[in-house]
């Protein structure tokens, strides 16, 4: 009896060598998509906005922008303090403010107070980037990737169905509740992560001005963090310019669909969650690179069949998937080559990368609505093979690191 136990792997002796329980992983992953989902809740509902407050459908578009805008600079100066601060306590004071701005939109009287407390959501929002390297941080080395790739697996089914969850409430109880529902949510998931995450130490006592001017060293110390962070800007333009213009192909005349249609759509982009756990595991058995590529690869294959099948819902389909599986690949291959970088500044360098590729992201957005008005889906669907193929000429010209240095420091040293 004892020696068949011995040969048995228990759920908690695997969570033992993994380092983080099985249970705090899922609350970390729902959270991370929760809390994300607020970036995105309001697209589908422009237009309900637009009459609500008597403004253009361009106008209430400011408030996309602006969340963005709020999600950028939450980027630059808050996911940094992840280092500075300690991470219990700074999770806690963003997500009650969070809870706070989402009962004022859901209660604005104004097009302005929507606007300011949109901002103010975005910004805190980024609970969800601090939350990730704290999961690589409890995790083992060896399983890290596995633990970033299922906490990321929540982050990009939080954006994936926020629309459709959106589209869904507003239609049935109306576009205030989605703001109130989600506040509901961040006090719950306030409460929950108080109770169960760990106490973390603080990797830096670096003053905060240090700690962001030490962000921005560490783009020029670490060529790898720029290089992935253009790679996966290059693939998160691709992503946002085919979302932002799918949704044109849909309600026109080709295919009728109603705004929850479109939502409705948005479900088959989830099933491209369902690799995230694959990408951590191929990240920890040292395959970054040709997967890497591989995922270049299959995003320009993705938008050639998107543009061989205009008028065919499957296989514009097929391509949503290929997509979004494709862009989480290198999201989290990125990711886990990020954090070896420096484990003492791994939110900074969270941030660094977040921050690049969302860039690509509101750049890929745009002159993905700029093509697709100037030449339909054909030039949209050209312009979306581009980028990954630019990613993968430049990957073709990557250098394999060099054995890092054990006496290397980080940035710290020298703030």
């Amino acid at each position: 009896m004892s020696t068949r136990s011995n040969l048995r792997t228990s759920p908690r002796s695997i969570e033992a060598t993994q380092g983080v329980p099985g249970w705090l992983v899922a609350l970390l992953a729902v959270a991370s998509g929760t809390t994300v989902a607020n970036l995105y809740y309001a697209q589908p509902l422009l237009s309900s906005l637009s009459g609500v407050f008597h403004i253009s459908t361009a106008t209430a578009g400011i408030l996309i922008t602006l969340t963005q805008v709020g999600y950028v600079f939450g980027m630059i100066f808050l996911v940094p303090l992840g280092d500075r601060l300690e991470k219990r306590n700074l999770v806690t004071v963003l997500l009650m403010i969070t809870a706070l701005a989402l009962v004022a939109a859901g209660l604005a009287t104004s097009f302005p107070m929507l606007l300011i407390a949109s901002l103010i959501s975005g910004a805190t929002s980024v609970v969800a980037q601090i939350l990730v390297p704290f999961a690589a941080n409890l995790a083992a080395d060896h399983a890290r990737g596995r633990i970033v790739g299922r906490v990321m697996s929540g982050l990009l089914a939080g954006i994936l169905l926020s629309r459709t969850l959106s589209s869904l409430v507003s239609d049935i109880a109306g576009w205030r509740v989605v703001f109130l529902g989600s506040a509901a949510l961040m006090a719950v998931l306030t409460v929950a992560l108080r109770a169960a995450l760990p106490q973390h130490a603080p990797t830096t006592s670096i003053p905060y001005h240090h700690v962001l001017r030490s962000t921005v060293q560490l783009v020029r110390t670490h060529p790898a963090l720029l290089r992935r962070g253009l790679y996966q800007a290059a693939m998160f333009g691709a992503f946002s310019a085919f979302w932002t213009t799918v949704s044109f192909v849909l309600t026109g005349p080709r295919f009728h669909y109603s705004p929850v249609g479109v939502g409705v759509f948005a479900l088959v982009g989830a099933a491209g969650a369902a690799i995230a756990p694959f990408a951590g595991h191929w990240a920890d058995r040292g395959l970054v690179r040709p997967m890497t590529g591989a995922a270049f690869l299959v995003t320009a294959l993705a938008f050639a069949v998107a543009g061989l099948g205009g008028r065919s819902i499957v296989l514009i389909a097929l391509a949503a998937i290929l997509i979004d599986m494709a862009v989480q690949t290198t999201l989290i291959l990125g990711q886990h080559t990020v954090y070896q970088l420096d484990p003492t500044a791994r939110a900074r360098l969270n941030s660094a990368f977040i921050a690049m590729f969302f860039v690509g992201g509101a750049i890929g957005s745009q002159l993905g609505a700029i093509v697709y008005h100037a030449a339909g889906w054909a030039g949209l669907t050209g312009l979306g093979a581009a980028l990954p193929l630019a990613a993968l000429a430049y990957w073709a010209v990557e250098r394999q690191p060099q054995p890092a240095s054990t006496e290397r420091t980080s940035p710290d040293s020298s703030a």
